[in-house]
């Protein structure tokens, strides 16, 4: 996820920047970061091409659709497909702010119009 995020933040990159960038918070071997790559790369997480002898890594799909295919496993994974279990253990483990509980409200009303 940590190479996805620097990919969706700063665009299409080369593993040396996606180490750098990496490094900043925490010491990652080059080496490291070209391997999960590459096995990204196999699993079609990325896309690579080549410009002027440098290979440019891409994320293959959107911040969005990645977190909707990852809540949607662990969702039924950790919570037994319960959105609500699920909601209501992040609201109770994570302080929350008042802008945020204001569009989860909203979300609701919106939820709630449909039915």
């Amino acid at each position: 996820m940590n190479v996805l995020r620097v990919l969706w933040d700063h665009g299409p990159s080369t593993v040396r920047f996606v180490n750098e960038t990496l490094s900043r918070g925490k010491k990652v071997g080059y080496t490291t970061t070209l391997k999960i790559m590459q096995i990204m790369l196999d699993k079609k997480l990325l896309t690579r091409e080549s410009r002027e002898k440098k290979h440019v890594y891409s994320a293959a799909a959107g911040e969005k659709e990645v977190q909707a295919i990852m809540l949607d496993k662990l969702l039924d994974s950790a919570f037994g497909g319960s959105a609500s279990q699920l909601v209501l253990r992040a609201l109770g483990n994570h302080s929350t702010s008042r802008e945020e509980l204001e569009m989860i409200r909203e979300l609701i009303d919106k939820l709630e119009e449909r039915k």
